[in-house]
């Protein structure tokens, strides 16, 4: 009864195939098509049968007339003939517009001779500064590295030094120039990175993300800060990648960052911090980064920002104002009108020491200064920029301002900035900074006695 009938025998002749593609619906094959695809003439002669009308092809006056030019580009239209619908061009037209077109592509032709000649100009610069970072290179290498405590303050070397050391030796020479001041020792960093990922561990086990952010708030516990450093890697130089999760100096950066955040809980981790570790990484072995990254953390200007000492902050904000009068009045009077203070500027550029603000390869040399200067070129470098861009701060109010200054252009260029920087005069009244910082700090002091409520009692 299941099998009777259900597969039935064919008992008649299958037709032969139309020579044409058959048709395809959701289950199985539809008929094939009847009509086989037409040939544009067929069509053409049913149409012209089904309307009446025949169909004439454009004269040959009216299709144009210089077959073999094909215009390149837009510029060439201007020599094709108008369509034929419309009036022609008369002969003083189209002699205009063929001189309009020489004219054109010889404005074109400049252009490029131009481009070109910048391209070389811009390419027998980078030659040349290729071969004077050879050249110092050797220097370095053979004559200021072996004799170093001689020849650092020698006016050769310090000439030398603000050209921009050669990549191979910054590092080296930016470790020797920080110093050791607090006898950090590589075992002495590997102690404190064992420490910091066992609190990690502690972190990953047994608190929950609101626990980790109350830690983080409490000042008692300034290693809880060690759970923002991951937050922070992530938005260190993104456009590098290599500082991102997987990339091949994330794991590094995260341990030079945890290790001082366990050696100096008094300070903990602080944005921004990560922009200089990252950078002594880039050019430094990992022990080698963390010796430079704390002893350059523990110079007073770095010690008073990343505790946040506003006292102290307040100190370098009024020296840098005594500097900016000095040597742009009218921009600092300009500032003056809107009240707006060093502090809205110059806190993110000293917190990552320019890494963040400029170009790295250009930080890289403001660093090389500044190792030689100390925290001075940080602030000259920072009249050196808005001495850059008076002219254009001078037509912008508040707003605009902050933002400019927040944000720098990406074209700035070594020369145009330390030719600027070159130019700022750290001197008043025949103070240099020092003097200048010191005599703010007795003025403090001063004014703190004559407030203290024992010297009135």
């Amino acid at each position: 009864f299941f099998f009777r009938n259900f597969f039935t025998k064919r008992t008649k002749e299958l037709k032969p195939a139309v020579q044409s593609a058959p048709g395809w619906k959701l289950f199985g094959k539809v008929p094939p098509r009847e009509n086989l695809p037409k040939d544009s003439k067929i069509i053409q002669q049913e149409y012209e049968a089904r309307t009446g009308r025949m169909y004439k092809p454009p004269p040959p006056s009216a299709r144009r007339k210089n077959i073999e030019f094909e215009p390149l580009s837009t510029t060439a239209l201007i020599l094709e003939d108008r369509p034929a619908n419309l009036p022609a061009k008369s002969v003083e037209e189209a002699l205009r517009h063929r001189q309009e077109y020489d004219e054109m592509v010889a404005e074109a032709k400049k252009r490029e001779i131009k481009e070109a000649h910048k391209r070389k100009k811009i390419m027998r610069e980078r030659f040349k500064q290729e071969e004077n970072i050879a050249s110092a290179m050797v220097i370095w290498v053979n004559e200021i590295l072996p004799n170093w405590e001689g020849m650092r303050a020698t006016r050769r070397v310090r000439e030398l030094w603000w050209q921009g050391l050669p990549p191979s030796v910054r590092g080296k020479v930016w470790s020797l120039a920080v110093g050791n001041e607090l006898n950090i020792t590589p075992e002495l960093y590997e102690i404190f990175l064992s420490r910091a990922k066992e609190r990690w561990k502690s972190f990953s086990e047994t608190n929950s993300e609101n626990d980790i952010e109350d830690a983080v708030a409490s000042v008692a516990d300034r290693e809880a800060s060690l759970e923002l450093i991951k937050l922070d890697i992530s938005r260190t130089f993104p456009s590098l990648y290599i500082f991102q999760k997987g990339g091949p100096y994330h794991d590094l950066l995260h341990s030079v960052l945890g290790a001082y955040t366990c050696y100096r809980p008094d300070v903990g981790y602080v944005q921004g911090m990560s922009f200089i570790a990252a950078v002594l990484i880039l050019n430094l072995e990992e022990a080698d980064a963390f010796i430079a990254f704390a002893n350059l953390l523990n110079k007073p200007c770095q010690l008073a920002f990343f505790r946040v000492d506003h006292s102290m902050m307040l100190k370098y904000f009024a020296a840098f104002e005594v500097f900016f009068e000095e040597n742009l009045p009218k921009l600092f009077l300009h500032f003056k009108s809107y009240s707006l203070t060093p502090d809205i500027y110059l806190i993110d550029w000293i917190f990552t020491l320019y890494s963040k603000s400029l170009p790295l390869d250009l930080a890289c040399r403001v660093w090389d200064v500044f190792c030689r200067d100390g925290e001075e070129f940080l602030f000259r470098t920072g009249l050196g920029i808005l001495r850059l861009y008076e002219d254009i701060l001078l037509q912008m109010d508040f707003i605009h301002i902050a933002q400019f200054l927040t944000k720098l252009p990406e074209d700035i260029t070594s020369e145009k900035l330390f030719s600027c920087i070159a130019a700022i005069q750290m001197q008043n009244s025949n103070k240099k900074w020092a003097q200048v910082f010191a005599s703010l700090m007795k003025d403090n002091k001063e004014g703190d006695k004559n407030h203290s409520p024992a010297l009135k009692s």
